[in-house]
């Protein structure tokens, strides 16, 4: 923006440099950066700004939001509204805007201070009040939210409860959860997290929990207590309906243009070609507000938009519910697009995006010394690891449909597909709990007819019900396979032509040339795989054109059968091949030519020597975004509320809900939805992917799933951070989480200390050493939690755990090397634990101090989960062998550990890279702590370790 110098901040120094949460507090009506530690405390008589910095696709995208406190002064949001536009400009004009008043923040604003952010009374201009140090007040708090919580705090009065609430009692010495008898379940389990929350920050981790349901006296001790504390128990009234409660419904969209702060109603139909971009918009949809600003306006008509816009709400009497998203032209999100009748998905301006999100990083990359030359002309990263797969070893079955008949493929011929032809895949394995698990799946080749395809799908359903819907359902086009999918078959090939009498008639009719395989005698096959997950094979037309010199092909014809590598495929290309070829082999000698040195019967086969292409295909990124969503249909009409910064804790029993992973789209469907709507899985599904083609620019033929809560296939649980245990927990939402609270199982991963007391701490951390060390129970590790004595001294405790350790390392039957890098990181866990006053205030060591506690230590400094899918095995590279060939030496600098390093170091995981770094310098490299970094599924670890050039 050309104004960018003009309103420059000094403040505002460096934002928005690197992913991750950024605040400021408005103070004398000025910016003043918040320190981390303050991060998630906000004051009632304050308005903050909070910039919110996420990668995607190599470019930086934006997010601001000015919070508003409820005692803040006009002039304070004023101000805050202001630097906001400001922020924006100086970032390049493509940040959405967000208007937060307190009690009525957006889902996506608190998902960045989970579980929920509790205003505090006071603020800077009134010195901050703040609650003597060693009083203890009671609180009463009333949650609201199914995903994100709304916490707000109340009079601790009886008069402040009713029945359709959830509320939270936090006294000194126990925690009370309130639940009103018309409360929902879904809120009852989130207000749990709330007091886990409570529990750690006012408690040190350690208090009583208490349940109270409203209606069932039953002489409890933990209910006579609770009404105690209100003066004995006495009826409570009805709920009074407050502005809290006023939810405007969403109202068919009106579109005004913004003229020098004036408003002006535009009688037109809302399609994308009605925006210009040198005015500024307001779309209202009545429960939220959009402020729509083209790229060329300036920064003063930007400020006067918002003006205008906060007036229109009073001169409408809007509650303040009512929320206000600002977006700019290019860079608007989902939620708008899907307001307008039509709106082009447009490359350009994800192509600009994603060049300015690269010369971006490569400024920055230069300021930490990394060699950048040619970095911005470089393509999209793409991912070499392998991706999640299924299990090997188990039983595939393949059928063939033909109108409402299928029949079973013989196993010589289980991975040859014709495109005319739909098919029945399920794979049946074992996975390392020993459950049987089953993948389900049908294909539809792009030539099949309507006929086959409505065939297959019944078939497959009908297969799904007669397994009691225990596996996963998925529906995959051809072309489209997911990795898991190709994986199965070794090889996978595609070709012409189809066996179903559906196939064979709609040819005959239409006077269609039959391409089946080798139905002319001739058939051209190309290899462009390099490993199991991406195989896929493809007959193509046999001609000299269909040739290219980073690919091999298979050239079959009634004699004889040539082998055909291109001069720039690779070598595991090329095994490929000559698997194929014996998979088609039809009993002729194999020839084998490279390129260059092909007889002229090869090139009389297929027309005769031309010309073809040496450039390969650019290649896809294959780690994307996700997203999670729930779902409504209204009218007909889809409308989808997106859950931002989600965990497994958001996949609700009760609920359906849609993971959309640009790659694949998934069906989830809780235990405690009805079987009616279960079966209607595909058809939600389907109306997303109609949905999201239009607005988010997806293929119409992604790889659908349907999925049953407990039988979640391993390539969906990679993109969380997922806890295996909560499979065997049944109940509503409430239910479960009620048994995470009170021990029944870890609360699984890294989300901090789990609010026990030590003994209960140390004794499950010894309980997952144990089961590790366990040779009898290899590749299984329990949950459950021991009962301690209360008499185990601490001490015998520890020396316990070393000594079967040791014992179990000196044995012949050693556990393997993931189970001893859990065990270790278990108990490292438990020393750390001992080590620290209390869990607000533990400390992590050093890579080099840990070392120093045991010798057994893995190079990853960070705790390996237990029983969890991001459990990571001992690397490649011991830090006895780094320390050897580096002087003892076990931590680097950023720069000599990157890939692109001019002084690299020796003897490291290069895998792991990021491991070496000084809990500092990780910390600026990646803008979190390593608990923070390892809590996020590998995806995302993955991606950010790209990003950093640690990969």
């Amino acid at each position: 923006m050309s104004n960018a110098k003009v309103v420059l901040e000094p403040a505002f120094q460096g934002a928005g440099h690197k992913p991750g949460t950024e605040i400021w507090r408005i103070e004398d009506f000025k910016p003043v950066a918040l320190p981390k530690s303050d991060y998630g405390k906000f004051y009632c008589g304050d308005s903050y700004i909070v910039l919110q910095t996420t990668c995607k696709g190599g470019a930086y995208i934006f997010d601001i939001h000015f919070w508003i406190g409820k005692d803040s002064s006009q002039d304070e949001a004023g101000t805050a509204a202001i630097k906001t536009v400001e922020l924006d400009s100086m970032l390049g004009g493509r940040a959405v805007q967000h208007r937060e008043p307190q009690c009525y923040e957006s889902d996506k604003f608190l998902s960045y201070f989970k579980p929920c952010i509790i205003p505090m009374e006071g603020g800077f201009a009134s010195g901050f009040k703040k609650p003597e140090v060693d009083k203890f007040e009671v609180r009463l708090y009333i949650c609201k939210g199914k995903r994100a919580i709304r916490v707000k705090e109340v009079p601790f009065a009886r008069s402040s409860l009713n029945h359709d609430d959830v509320f939270i009692l936090d006294t000194e010495n126990k925690i009370y959860q309130f639940n009103g008898a018309n409360s929902n379940i879904q809120e009852r389990a989130k207000a749990l997290e709330v007091i886990q929350h409570l529990k750690e920050k006012y408690h040190d981790g350690v208090c009583a929990v208490a349940i109270v349901d409203d209606g069932k006296l039953q002489a409890e001790s933990d209910s006579g207590e609770f009404w105690v504390l209100f003066g004995g128990f006495a009826p409570i009234g009805k709920k009074t309906i407050s502005d809290d409660d006023v939810v405007l419904e969403t109202t068919a969209p009106k579109l005004f243009s913004i003229t020098n702060g004036q408003l002006k109603l535009e009688d037109t139909a809302l399609t994308k070609s009605v925006l210009e971009n040198t005015k500024c918009f307001l779309l209202d949809c009545g429960a939220e507000l959009f402020v729509w600003v083209g790229r060329v306006t300036q920064v003063e008509e930007r400020k006067a938009a918002s003006a205008a816009v906060e007036k229109f709400i009073i001169k409408e009497n809007r509650p303040k519910t009512a929320r206000i998203t600002q977006v700019i032209q290019g860079y608007e999100n989902h939620t708008f697009k899907s307001k307008f009748e039509s709106w082009p998905v447009s490359t350009t301006a994800g192509s600009a995006s994603t060049e300015e999100g690269r010369v971006k990083v490569t400024a920055m990359l230069k300021q930490k010394g990394v060699d950048v030359k040619g970095i911005t002309k470089t393509s999209a990263p793409v991912n070499d690891e392998v991706p999640p797969l299924l299990d090997g070893g188990g039983k595939l079955e393949v059928w063939c449909v033909n109108g409402s008949v299928k029949t079973a493929l013989p196993k010589e011929e289980l991975g040859k597909f014709y495109s005319g032809d739909c098919y029945v895949v399920l794979y049946t394995y074992h996975s390392a709990d020993k459950k049987e698990e089953f993948y389900l799946t049908y294909w539809i080749g792009k030539n099949s007819v309507q006929e086959d395809q409505e065939a297959v799908f019944q078939i497959a359903n009908t297969t799904w019900n007669s397994l009691k819907g225990r596996p996963v359902l998925g529906r995959i086009y051809q072309g489209k396979e997911p990795p898991q999918f190709v994986a199965l078959f070794q090889p996978m090939v595609i070709l012409k032509g189809g066996t179903s009498s559906g196939y064979k008639k709609f040819v005959e009719e239409k006077g269609l040339k039959d391409e089946t395989y080798c139905a002319d005698g001739v058939a051209l096959i190309r290899i462009s795989g390099t490993a199991v997950h991406n195989n896929k094979t493809l007959q193509v037309d046999a001609v000299p054109t269909s040739l290219s010199s980073t690919d091999c092909f298979v050239l079959q014809t009634k004699n004889s059968m040539f082998l055909w590598n291109g001069n720039s495929s690779s070598f595991e290309q090329q095994q490929w091949a000559a698997k194929v070829a014996e998979f088609l082999k039809t009993g002729v000698a194999v020839k084998h030519c490279k390129e260059g040195t092909e007889s002229s019967i090869f090139w009389s086969s297929i027309g005769g020597k031309q010309s073809y292409t040496s450039k390969s295909a650019a290649p896809d990124a294959v780690i994307r975004e996700p997203h999670l969503y729930t779902f409504s249909l209204r009218n007909g009409k889809l409308e989808v509320t997106e859950v931002f910064n989600f965990s497994q804790d958001d996949l609700l029993t009760e609920d359906t809900m849609i993971l959309d992973t640009h790659g694949e789209v998934f069906v989830w469907m809780g235990q405690c939805v009805e079987t009616k709507e279960k079966q209607k899985a595909f058809d939600i599904g389907q109306k997303y992917v109609q949905h999201a083609v239009a607005f988010e620019g997806i293929s119409p033929d992604v790889p659908l799933y349907k999925v049953n809560e407990g039988n979640e296939p391993c390539f969906f649980r990679t993109y969380f951070s997922w806890d295996n245990t909560r499979s065997v927990i049944h109940g509503n939402s409430f239910e479960k989480k009620l048994s995470v609270l009170f021990g029944m199982r870890s609360e699984g991963g890294n989300k901090g200390a789990s609010g026990d007391g030590g003994p209960t701490q140390r004794a499950s951390a010894l309980a997952a050493l144990s089961s590790a060390l366990n040779t009898s129970s290899q590749g299984k590790q329990s949950d459950e939690r021991p009962t301690s004595s209360s008499g185990d001294s601490e001490h015998t405790q520890r020396a316990s755990a070393m000594a079967a350790l040791s014992s179990s390392l000196n044995t012949s039957s050693k556990p393997q090397g993931s189970q001893r890098a859990a065990a270790v990181a278990a108990l490292s866990n438990v020393l750390t634990a001992e080590g620290s006053h209390s869990p607000r205030h533990s400390r992590r060591s050093s890579p080099t101090a840990d070392a120093e506690k045991t010798e057994l230590a893995p190079a990853s400094p960070h705790q390996l989960e237990t029983g969890s899918e991001e459990v990571r095995t001992e690397p490649d590279v011991s830090q006895e062998q780094t320390a050897n060939e580096n002087g003892g030496q076990t931590t680097f600098s950023y720069e000599r550990l990157i890939s692109k390093s001019t002084d690299p170091v020796s003897g490291i995981d290069y895998k792991r890279r990021e491991t070496y770094l000084v809990d500092s310098e990780f910390e600026t490299v990646f803008g979190m702590t390593r608990e923070e970094f390892y809590g996020q599924p590998r995806w995302k670890q993955e991606l950010q370790k790209k990003k950093a050039d640690l990969f």
